[in-house]
């Protein structure tokens, strides 16, 4: 058995307690035998919008483990999406929904019904939003006499959070109509978002006997204050600080607060992913979460196992080609000493803590300097922002390494022919025969061509309106320009990475994999995917004690500095104490050798177990097991509050037991075959 199997079950056997009845994976036997039904909606189901489309996307193959086709995921219909992602099929095999649909197909309701192509094939139902508009001002109505909510008719996002839950609704109440009296099926339905929570109310209202689950994954508010500048965590418990209805109203979205506050309380369970964001619901929406749910990762399909230290060297070498060409003509640092920092996400400038991190990169730069460091750090910022074109500088510097690689490797061959020739002759190879003047002349016109009178340029993209971008200004101001002097050289790329880029041709996943460091210092964060990315591909990576993430970390691991998990206290500390701390990890990274860089990544990749969705599946089980328990108490009994707590992930066994500065300290060499670089490069 591997040692990573066994990582896996000693995780999941230390959140198994007697009173936590959870149910077998069978591919839904069991769930089938009960008459258990569960249905996740979603806007994000076969529809690519955030983050919760990374959830459900990649949950669906554990919870098929379990619930087989008992399972169903329920969505909007996006065309384009279900072209390259959806297998459409005619007719359900049930007898009860296919009765379900039929009758909703012969009141004029477009559904399309098909298999999700992704791990675990469940099945999905789309519901055409506009097939069934004409009934948007009958709804609304029924909405405000049962809810007292209204909604503004300019608010096209909201007009179909409300046809899509009443869709939802109509559907569920056909479904359980379906069952007759005596056969006491057990319907769960498990709502994320607000764009989802009006079939909560709905449901509630109309006394319909199903189990619902609502999650939150982000408060609306709490985004809109925070990204407003207000001390938002340390002033949330002080309610003469905020006037949540005034707040809301004033930036437009009192009514689709009202939708979230009125799921969250209409809801047999109600969830968030991470503890920071529990605080935050508590106060915002009023009501403290029942249950936890951390977000997973199919960790199968990012683990390497025993490669991913050659798959780093392999992307890392990518990486290295652009440098070349962006910084061609002042490319006078080794590679083999540069460090690639990254940060990447939404572009909420804040909120995801770009500014902590170009402030902290100046100070960094700062310290290297001051010790005359022969490290170089190459930060990546990683945003989407509105842009006219590539920067012309850009790809030229690409097509000037491009067409120095070709002179040389041409040059090369020849020189390979030449030397063939000779010894074949007899003759030992003469220098000034093997390289001619021709090919001098050519070298030279390509050396000259590779000197530019002006810096690399800072951002990859001619960026709209680059006056007033936040990026590009606090890059002016901190003057981190990629002179030949700095220590730390700056590459905005405002644009998503893909392999087919002409720019810097290279999908997100292999340059993380290529990245010696992933920095996100965010000061919102109710989860935080890209922390956990690195994680599980092995890179260390910078989260805060305001992220989702870094709470997990900190309550399920026990020294995460030593796991390459470095945790910057945004929330106890002012900013300036935080952007020392940044600046502090950083410079310590740096000054890691090789071989420690190595094996903190071993370390780190050990992590990826706790990600995994084989772990944190239980956490969905355990709230479906307690809406059950909720709604019928007479057959379930009552479960003990979240006894997956006590699970702590030791200190690596290779860490020093007393560390010698109060800062982590570095990974030093050890005999532990776990913690070995096996003699890879880096």
């Amino acid at each position: 058995m591997s040692s990573s199997l066994v990582r896996r079950q000693s995780f999941a056997s230390a959140h198994l307690v007697d009173d936590f009845d959870l149910s077998p994976k069978d591919r839904g036997r069991t769930a089938s035998a009960e008459n258990r039904w569960v249905f996740e909606c979603a806007w994000e189901v076969a529809n690519k919008v955030g983050g919760i489309y990374t959830v459900i996307r990649s949950k669906a193959g554990e919870t098929i483990e379990e619930l087989g086709d008992q399972y169903t995921l329920l969505g909007p219909y996006n065309e384009a999406c279900v072209r390259t992602e959806v297998e459409v099929m005619d007719e359900p095999d049930n007898e009860c929904l296919k009765n379900t649909l039929n009758n909703m197909r012969q009141r004029g309701i477009k559904i399309t019904f098909g298999r999700w192509l992704i791990d675990g094939y469940p099945k999905v139902i789309l519901f055409d939003i506009g097939s069934a508009a004409w009934m948007l001002d009958q709804w609304k109505n029924e909405f405000w006499d049962v809810a007292s909510i209204g909604i503004p008719w300019h608010d096209r996002e909201a007009n179909d959070a409300i046809i899509f839950g009443f869709l939802i609704t109509w559907f569920l109440g056909e479904f359980r109509a379906q069952f007759s009296s005596d056969s006491n099926p057990m319907i769960i339905a498990h709502f994320h978002e607000w764009l989802a929570g009006i079939a909560i109310v709905l449901l509630r209202c109309r006394h319909i006997d199903v189990s619902t689950i609502f999650t939150t994954h982000a408060t609306l508010l709490g985004r809109y204050l925070c990204a407003g500048n207000v001390d938002f965590y340390n002033n949330l418990d002080k309610k003469l600080k905020f006037d949540i209805d005034k707040e809301a109203g004033e930036r437009g979205i009192y009514h689709r607060y009202c939708i979230e506050r009125a799921a969250a309380h209409c809801a047999s369970v109600f969830t968030t992913v991470s503890d920071i964001t529990a605080f935050e619901c508590e106060h915002l929406l009023r009501r403290k979460p029942d249950i936890i749910l951390p977000n997973g990762l199919n960790v199968i399909k990012f683990q390497a196992i025993h490669e991913f230290q050659n798959l780093h060297a392999k992307a890392k070498e990518k990486i290295n080609d652009f440098i070349r060409g962006h910084f061609y003509g002042h490319y006078d640092f080794n590679l083999d000493k540069t460090l690639y920092f990254f940060i990447a996400g939404r572009y909420e400038f804040s909120n995801k803590g770009a500014d902590l991190f170009i402030e902290s990169l100046a100070r960094l730069n700062h310290y290297m300097k001051s010790c005359n460091s022969d490290v170089t750090v190459v930060a990546f910022l990683i945003f989407p922002a509105r842009t006219n074109s590539f920067n012309v500088d850009s790809l030229k510097g690409q097509a000037v390494s491009k067409q120095l690689k070709e002179t040389v490797a041409d040059i090369q061959k020849k020189i390979g022919t030449r030397m063939f020739e000779a010894a074949l002759a007899g003759k030992l190879p003469d220098g000034n025969d093997m390289l001619r003047s021709e090919d001098m002349v050519k070298l030279k016109r390509c050396i000259y061509a590779t000197q530019r009178p002006n810096l690399p340029p800072v951002c990859t993209h001619n960026v709209v309106d680059d006056a007033h971008d936040p990026v590009l200004n606090h890059i002016r101001r901190v003057q981190l320009f990629n002179n030949r002097h700095d220590r730390v050289k700056v590459v905005f790329h405002p644009e998503f990475l893909s392999s087919t880029n002409p720019l810097f041709a290279c999908d997100y996943e292999e340059f993380v994999r290529g990245c010696h460091l992933g920095v996100f210092p965010s000061y919102y964060e109710p989860w935080g995917y890209t922390p956990a990315e690195c994680t599980v591909m092995g890179i260390p990576s910078v989260t805060t004690n305001l992220s989702g993430f870094g709470c997990f970390v900190s309550q399920h691991v026990a020294d995460p500095t030593s796991y390459g998990i470095y945790i910057v206290d945004r929330r106890n500390k002012g900013l300036e104490e935080s952007v020392q701390q940044l600046a502090q990890y950083m410079f310590d990274f740096t000054r890691l050798t090789r071989r420690q860089r190595i094996i903190q990544r071993n370390r780190t990749e050990r992590l990826s177990d706790l990600l995994d969705w084989k772990s944190l599946g239980l956490y969905y089980r355990k709230a479906r097991q307690l809406a059950l328990q909720k709604t019928h108490p007479d057959t379930f009994d009552r479960l003990q509050d979240n006894p997956a707590t006590a699970f702590m992930m030791p200190r690596p066994a290779s860490v020093p037991a007393s560390p010698t500065s109060s800062r982590s300290s570095t990974p030093p060499p050890t005999d532990d075959d776990s913690d070995s670089d096996g003699g890879r490069k880096e």
